[in-house]
């Protein structure tokens, strides 16, 4: 059975896919990137990345491909079995291997297990339809120093008029004089003139506006009911995954422990492989259950990892 297709179907939903005995595919969502070198843009996306230590089954490969073949777990489970060996050979016989979509495998000198995604597959639903583009050039004139040299290279020439016109030209600049003469006394006296017009339009509107306000505050026939606001409460969609449990007397069991080490844990319903879920603690952003995630990694549990589920 070739189960990389389901690997690919799960990558789309979850931040983790487990291949149990060979690895986990992890998944980060990356935000648009401008190259300007290039000018090329690129849309949101998730880059994919492999640990070879978390190798541990949490059953979801296995039921999806479950329920994909309509078969049962546990030959689920076989076939992933049989599908790593196979992978582990073409390692051994040719030092490398490639998954469709997803990315290569190779190993190093010193054989440790390299992997290389493929780049040309979106895992981010948000991003469907998106593809990068390359923008041509926007080229700026710069007008201002053009109007710089323009003024810089022109030379304004005044030649006087001879003879009669000369004398008309001096009983303009007499005449030009006077209205300026004129203009600067009775400007003032106008301004002065529109502050007193104005001031008394603004009284007038100031006392209509009281009268409006008290006519509104005493005559008030059918006043307006009050408002109830009803605070929508904010969703968690973001849960760090302890672990998914067969036996529903072992997930009540872990629950308890989880609870007693002071996490706020959460058991929720039987999922639709038959499992019974149980929950280190739920986030309303991605960013505090990452956080947290780490620290339960480190400290508590490796094969810790984010579900994504409005619950």
């Amino acid at each position: 059975m070739n189960i990389q297709p389901y690997i690919a179907q799960l990558l789309y939903r979850y931040q983790c896919v487990t291949v149990p005995g060979f690895g986990a595919f992890l998944t980060e969502i990356q935000s648009a990137q401008l190259i300007e070198s290039s000018n090329s843009f690129f849309p949101p996306k998730k880059i994919i990345s492999f640990n070879s230590q978390l190798q541990n089954n949490d059953g979801l490969l296995a039921n999806h491909i479950a329920q994909a073949e309509k078969t049962s777990y546990e030959y689920a489970v076989s076939a992933i079995q049989f599908e790593v060996f196979n992978w582990k050979k073409m390692l051994q016989e040719n030092g490398l291997f490639s998954l469709k979509n997803i990315g290569d495998f190779s190993l190093n000198a010193d054989k440790n297990l390299i992997f290389k995604p493929f780049d040309q597959t979106n895992y981010l639903t948000n991003s469907f339809g998106l593809s990068g583009f390359v923008s041509p050039i926007v080229k700026r004139e710069v007008f201002e120093k053009n109007i710089e040299s323009l003024e810089e290279n022109l030379v304004i020439t005044l030649i006087p008029e001879k003879g009669k016109k000369t004398a008309y030209l001096k009983y303009a600049a007499v005449f030009v004089l006077g209205l300026g003469l004129t203009s600067a006394a009775v400007y003032p006296i106008y301004q002065q003139y529109v502050a007193n017009e104005t001031i008394i339009v603004e009284q007038s509107v100031q006392m209509k506006v009281q009268n409006k306000i008290q006519e509104a505050t005493f005559f008030i026939e059918n006043p307006i009911p009050a408002v109830t606001l009803t605070v929508k409460e904010e969703k968690m969609s973001y849960h760090i995954m302890a672990g998914a449990f067969r036996e529903e007397r072992n997930a009540n069991k872990i629950f308890k422990q989880l609870s007693a080490q002071g996490f706020k844990a959460r058991r929720i319903p039987q999922n639709k492989y038959g499992l019974y879920p149980v929950l280190y603690g739920s986030y309303t952003t991605f960013a505090e259950a990452e956080k947290d995630k780490k620290v339960i990694q480190k400290r508590f549990n490796p094969d810790a990892w984010i579900l994504v589920e409005s619950l």
